[in-house]
């Protein structure tokens, strides 16, 4: 079974010193998966700093940062003062490899 890009977010910041949880849930009755906000699957907490990460595979990264910007979530996560990032993963050789991780303003 391969790794999801959640699954990947995680390890990363856990490893980065975040206190790390994923926040997205299944919804059985529509039977898709929804986002925190909408936009976050992964939120974590480092000092007074809080992320929140949307994950997907790197050729997905522009997508994603589009359906953030288009959020009216936004604007209130700013102003708590959240970072908010798209993580973009993919198999490089036989490893994964964080190569987009994009701030998103």
């Amino acid at each position: 079974m391969t790794t999801s890009p959640t699954q990947l977010t995680l390890r990363h910041l856990r490893a980065d010193g975040w206190t790390a949880e994923v926040v997205e849930r299944w919804n059985p009755h529509a039977r898709v998966r929804q986002d925190l906000f909408g936009i976050i699957d992964v939120i974590g907490v480092r000092g007074a700093d809080t992320i929140g990460v949307q994950t997907t595979s790197a050729h997905n990264v522009a997508a994603r940062i589009r359906k953030i910007a288009d959020s009216g979530n936004v604007a209130a996560l700013r102003e708590a003062g959240w970072i908010l990032r798209v993580h973009g993963w993919a198999k490089v050789g036989r490893r994964w490899t964080l190569t987009r991780d994009e701030d998103v303003s």
